[in-house]
């Protein structure tokens, strides 16, 4: 695995589903601010490569397994790393995990393309490439 930036969220009771677990479709939510905060330890604001540069890394690809369930209150610690670097594609995995057992709960993977404000695809800025490799 490179280096993954690693990030603890606390469960909250509007996270969970009616059975009191961690509603599966939140994991995606999870995913995007793990993938988010991993861009801003690598001293890139993802808003920035919208707002100023007109990149965009839309989602193509998604998977997601559970393991097991997180609940309400749950202190959860989100993994993420870049995983393949192409010439217009990165893709991330995700591990979330128990941060008080250290119990792996699930694993994940997105693919994104690198896009324009035009949706035409581009490749993967050179200096998004260098900062991501020195991982």
């Amino acid at each position: 695995m490179n280096s993954a930036y690693e990030m603890e969220f606390r469960v909250a009771y509007a996270d969970t589903d009616r059975m009191g677990v961690v509603y599966y479709a939140n994991y995606l939510t999870l995913f995007e601010r793990g993938r988010t905060e991993l861009f801003r330890s690598k001293g890139v604001r993802y808003r920035d490569l919208e707002d100023n540069d007109k990149i965009y890394l839309p989602v193509i690809e998604a998977e997601c397994k559970y393991l097991a369930p997180a609940r309400y209150d749950d202190l959860i610690r989100i993994r993420t790393w870049v995983d393949e670097i192409g010439g217009a594609t990165m893709v991330f995995k995700y591990e979330v995990v128990n941060a008080e057992t250290g119990q792996l709960l699930v694993r994940g993977r997105t693919k994104h393309p690198f896009v324009n404000k035009d949706w035409k695809p581009i490749r993967v800025p050179v200096q998004l490439k260098e900062a991501f490799k020195a991982s």
